[in-house]
């Protein structure tokens, strides 16, 4: 199947009531795993590069080897850009072959950040390419994202609603107590302030920084209004983590194809949990 438009999934995700996952791709390991706990659960899904994985990666590879895996599949799969800060590393995204652009101005003013959002959407929207916003700072570091503790905030509803009426951007991301790496505590989201930004703003709604948020929360985010729900933590987590044991336990083995099976193996099974809690499994 061909890649899609992000848009396009989340708008019956929304009517449905469930939340579609957005997973972030690293490496061909990963981007097998994603398609892979897809398939077996039947489920939609959203591969994501953050502007890290494509320096890592190479841009061309990474969006070759997801058109491959999505070529092979059945079930619908969108790649995206994730945390987009530089207007033309977005371009050359939509370019290569993205269905989906993140435009993250998050930490600009206002004004600024409607702007060049507005001038992302002239350039996406005749290509059918879907694009996504973020108002309110998410705290935490997300490869080249930092946001510390003293930077972030939450989002303010009326200026959701705002920045929507004026960019006319087809999904928010919102800060409501997210955060993106590993949690040092348990996270406490603020419902109250989603359930208001959602009345007001009528597009699908994301939430970033969910590894580490009890699945009791994220249901209700997605009860709330929440249609796109990203990881990444989790899923180095499970690869990275499997590879140490094998390594532990086999401290001699020299062929790589040993220690990435396994790692891509405990990825597929963390990606499947997930989208089981978003809801997402058999609505490919």
């Amino acid at each position: 199947m061909a890649l899609i438009p992000v848009t396009e999934m989340l708008l019956r995700a929304e009517r449905d009531g469930y939340a579609v996952g957005a997973f972030n791709a690293n490496n061909m390991e990963i981007i097998q795993a994603i398609v892979e706990a897809a398939e077996k659960e039947n489920s939609p899904v959203i591969m994501q590069a953050s502007q890290g994985a494509i320096k890592y990666a190479g841009l061309d590879f990474l969006t070759g080897m997801v058109k491959m895996a999505a070529g092979a599949t059945r079930v619908p799969v969108a790649l995206h850009l994730d945390h987009g800060t530089d207007f033309d590393q977005v371009i050359k995204c939509i370019r290569s072959g993205f269905t989906s652009v993140m435009y993250d101005g998050s930490k600009l003013p206002l004004e600024e950040n409607i702007a060049i959002t507005k001038k992302v959407l002239e350039i996406a929207r005749p290509i059918d390419v879907s694009v996504e916003a973020e108002l309110g700072k998410i705290g935490g570091t997300e490869d080249d994202v930092h946001v510390s503790d003293r930077e972030a905030m939450y989002t303010d509803p009326e200026e959701a609603r705002y920045f929507v009426e004026c960019t006319g951007v087809e999904s928010l991301a919102i800060a409501i107590g997210t955060a993106h790496g590993q949690y040092k505590g348990e996270p406490q989201l603020d419902f109250e302030r989603l359930k208001r930004i959602k009345e007001l703003v009528k597009i699908p709604i994301v939430l970033h920084g969910s590894s580490g948020v009890p699945d009791e929360s994220v249901r209700k985010a997605i009860s709330l209004g929440v249609c796109k729900v990203n990881i990444d933590t989790n899923i180095r987590e499970a690869f990275v983590g499997e590879m140490r044991r094998r390594m532990e336990d086999y401290p001699s083995e020299i062929d790589p194809r040993k220690l990435l099976g396994p790692a891509r193996e405990a990825t597929v099974e963390i990606i499947r949990e997930k989208m089981r809690v978003f809801g997402s499994t058999g609505k490919a």
